[in-house]
């Protein structure tokens, strides 16, 4: 098959002190494999798959068949550290990975790092998320909106290593001239939404590598919460003339990464009738000046209504604050959370109470979808209902 542009960039993020990302780019192959784990085992998980991938990239075989030969591969190779190293043990990682043959590429993905298609102006994602929030959103129990802001949107539901095999989706897409796929962590899609994704590389199309470098600022710039890499290799003869023709952007000025994070303060300003109020510049005779009886009055009125919104909403934080609710931990682990299941301004508003030693990855997507429906219980009630789990399931 005909290559065009091959591009692979992998960045730590602002958040992160280690890059627990991994990624094989050794054209037909290309994969990418975000780790997790306590400590450093994330990266150690990630690593290990991807030197699976390269130690048996060579091997014969073709399409989905051989897809999924090479993820159970990396699989047994995680998981059979986990269980020979105790300090590694629940370690695991996602793995998507693109095999480019003669008019197609197979795909074969477990976990939420995520594959897209950009054809004719328009991107696609064509991998499914096998995480807990967007097994909601398949559900109907959370929207799109409130999926992108959910506090448990990073916890995966499916992962090379937490068992001897594993569930990969395989699928073939039929390749047209011209065509960009994209690999890419979580690192990228959960700080850059789609839209912007796709005016980057369709902006930089003629030049993947300033596409690749963008996108990684991108993510930067929205808070860089997470490891960051990006895959990115087009299709045929028409991409290569493509890269040919187009300008390599070398006469734009690659501008460092400055930003101090108050760019992302949104500036709010005063409605028209509120100017005056605020510069203090109300003329003399605009000014009504009520008795002062009436002052008194109105002041009143006013501590009195606040005293009462006080109270109510004193009293409704105390009844949801005794409120409990059913998720998983970063690290995939079932537990009991104390509150309301959302983040306002970075700040949670629940407390994590109990912590099983089942994992989200143990259960079927039905127990998960029971399990995992958000409503508010009492303590007693969620953890009876975990602990029917934990009975059936052998430590």
């Amino acid at each position: 098959m005909n290559l065009g542009q091959v591009v692979s960039l992998s960045d730590t993020g602002r958040k992160r002190r280690h890059n627990e990302d991994s990624y094989v780019c050794e054209p037909p192959l290309f994969a990418i494999a975000d780790g997790m784990g306590g400590a450093q085992a994330g990266e150690v998980a990630s690593e290990l798959a991807a030197n699976a991938l390269q130690e048996h990239a060579g091997e014969p075989g073709a399409g989905e068949k051989r897809v999924v030969e090479l993820i159970q591969e990396a699989n047994r190779r995680v998981f059979d550290r986990a269980n020979e190293d105790s300090a590694l043990s629940g370690m695991g990682t996602t793995l998507t990975l693109a095999l480019a043959e003669e008019g197609k590429v197979s795909v074969g993905h477990v976990g939420d790092s995520r594959a897209y298609l950009l054809r004719d102006g328009k991107l696609d994602q064509i991998t499914e998320d096998h995480s807990l929030v967007a097994e909601l959103t398949r559900a109907g129990k959370l929207s799109e909106e409130e999926a992108e802001t959910h506090p448990q949107r990073s916890v995966i539901t499916r992962a090379l290593g937490t068992d001897r095999d594993v569930d990969v989706d395989a699928f073939t897409v039929e390749t047209h001239d011209g065509d960009v796929f994209m690999l890419c962590s979580d690192g990228l899609t959960s700080m850059v939404e789609d839209k912007a994704i796709l005016e980057i590389l369709e902006k930089r199309r003629g030049n993947l590598k300033r596409a690749g470098q963008d996108l990684v600022k991108a993510a930067n710039r929205s808070g860089g919460e997470d490891n960051i890499t990006v895959l990115l290799f087009e299709i045929g003869e028409a991409a290569q003339r493509t890269a040919g023709a187009a300008a390599p952007d070398a006469d734009e000025e690659d501008d460092e990464d400055t930003l101090s994070g108050l760019e992302a303060v949104p500036v709010i300003e005063a409605r028209p009738d509120e100017w005056a109020a605020v510069d203090g510049d109300v003329p003399e005779a605009t000014i009504d000046h009520p008795p002062e009886r009436a002052r008194r009055s109105r002041r009143l009125y006013w501590i009195a209504a606040a005293v009462i919104l006080l109270a109510v909403v004193g009293l409704g934080l105390f009844g949801l604050s005794q409120s409990h609710f059913v998720g998983a931990q970063r690290d995939g682990h079932v537990a009991v959370y104390q509150g309301l299941p959302y983040d306002i301004a970075g700040v949670h508003l629940y407390r994590t109470v109990y912590v099983s030693r089942v994992l989200a990855g143990q259960l079927t997507q039905t127990e998960r979808k029971r399990l995992f429906d958000h409503d508010l219980r009492g303590f007693g009630s969620a953890r009876d209902a975990i602990r029917r789990y934990e009975e059936e399931i052998p430590p």
